[in-house]
């Protein structure tokens, strides 16, 4: 397994810690809402401070000295360059090098400087694509509204682009989602209502859409709906065996009691999975269970 899927699988953790205790607002209502489940906008003012050397700044703390030279490299051209193909070209190798070091911010923010160019559908895709990624990822709130409102600004234009393409449409849904489970109050960004339809309309279309079928089922898992987490989870293993969707298949057959299930699930992590810290922690999870 690459390095990058195995980042990738171990942030999972960090996202399962913190998972059931966001709600999707708009999906659940809490006893002590009454009537009063209307988060405050989030400022335009907080998303504007989240750019690209923001999150660059920040990427380059992880991926250490010997690639943030290359990083360092190009960001100087692309400073020096004059003609708009040069900067565009610099920006597209800057998307690639960010996308290969599993920093999904940067390179969502490249993704979408080359689209604002070149307007085509794939880097449109590609820059929503990789705002959705870093919504999932990151724990720093005051950069999710940004990451949020750019996916959907991004998939939006993509749709408009290629209005049939499925996976634009799941991206979309998955951020309007993500949108109003921060609170924004955007009224053109949609409802966590309409990006789940959209996402229904996806897997209605094509019940195997791996994206449309794993927000889903995270979506079931965090309204406490487990047993429709297991059935999305299961239809994408179905297709191909992936570390991620088992965890969560396995995380669901804990909440429903089911032991033997879980174990089984969370032993094919394991297979699948060859990273010493990745299987400590799952053994960790295996003997709860057990005991």
């Amino acid at each position: 397994m690459h390095k990058k899927q195995i980042v990738v699988i171990i942030i999972v953790f960090i996202i399962m810690g913190v998972l059931f205790f966001m709600p999707v607002k708009g999906l659940i209502k809490h006893k002590e809402d009454d009537g009063h489940a209307n988060a405050p906008a989030v400022k335009n003012q907080a998303v504007s401070k989240v750019d690209v050397t923001v999150v660059s700044a920040a990427a380059k703390v992880l991926i250490g000295a010997a690639l943030s030279s290359q990083v360092n490299d190009l960001e100087s051209q692309l400073q020096k360059a004059t003609a708009e193909g040069d900067k565009v070209n610099l920006q597209k190798k800057l998307a690639k090098l960010w996308d290969d070091v599993n920093q999904p911010a940067p390179a969502a923010f490249y993704y979408q400087a080359v689209a604002q160019q070149e307007n085509k559908f794939e880097e449109w895709k590609n820059a929503g694509s990789r705002f959705n990624d870093a919504y999932k990822l990151t724990q720093d709130t005051a950069s999710q509204p940004a990451f949020v409102t750019n996916a959907i600004a991004s998939y939006k234009n993509a749709v408009k682009l290629d209005p049939s393409n499925l996976d634009a449409k799941a991206g979309l849904g998955v951020a309007y989602v993500n949108q109003t489970s921060l609170g924004i109050t955007d009224p053109d960004g949609g409802s966590p209502m309409q990006g789940i339809m959209l996402l229904l309309d996806v897997v209605k279309q094509d019940p195997n859409n791996r994206n449309a079928n794993l927000s889903l089922g995270l979506f079931a898992m965090k309204s406490g709906q487990y047993e429709k987490a297991v059935a999305r989870f299961k239809t994408i293993i179905a297709q191909k065996a992936e570390v991620e969707p088992y965890f969560y298949l396995a995380e669901s057959y804990k909440q429903l009691g089911q032991k033997k299930e879980a174990i089984e699930a969370y032993q094919k992590c394991k297979e699948m999975m060859p990273d010493p810290a990745f299987n400590q922690r799952i053994d960790e999870y295996i003997k709860e269970l057990k005991n």
